[in-house]
């Protein structure tokens, strides 16, 4: 999956569409931020809804660099989320 990348506070993530779908498919996609390697690596999720193209990919792609740092700053961290490989 194609990624992108933002400076977040001097931090530089990566950000790629989760593959996580919910009941919502098509109207809500989900996005994971990664920065950092091994033990000190840092994963954050969000979801969002997409305005004009409906598919992860190209809806990623057409973010604006504000669009995609607000959605850093809603993000949480990665640790209880099913997009992080959270399970029971």
């Amino acid at each position: 999956m194609p990624a992108r990348r933002i400076v977040v506070d001097g931090r530089e993530w990566q950000v790629y569409p989760s593959g996580f779908l919910t009941q919502y498919v098509g109207d809500e996609f989900g996005l994971i931020f990664v920065a950092g390697t091994g033990d000190d690596r840092d994963v954050r999720v969000t979801r969002y809804s997409p305005v004009g193209t409906r598919a992860r990919e190209q809806s990623l792609a057409e973010l604006e660099n504000a669009q995609l740092l607000a959605l850093f700053r809603t993000s949480q961290p990665g640790a209880r989320s099913p997009e992080a490989g959270y399970r029971t």
